[in-house]
């Protein structure tokens, strides 16, 4: 995904800021948000592919 395209949504843009301060757990972030764990999933696999964000499963 173009990153460009990754940041025009609103949602996707304050999870990377909220990123940006450290890692946390998707259900930290889903907190913040009017929106379903599975959605905010959904826009950090969006961040990710974008090369915005990465992973870490055991972290």
């Amino acid at each position: 995904m173009d990153p460009f395209i990754a940041l025009a949504d609103p949602i996707r843009r304050d999870l990377l800021r909220a990123l940006a301060s450290g890692p946390a757990r998707v259900v930290d972030r889903a907190a913040r948000h009017p929106i379903s764990r599975p959605a905010v999933s959904e826009h950090l696999r969006l961040l990710t592919e974008a090369g915005l964000a990465t992973v870490d499963m055991f972290g």
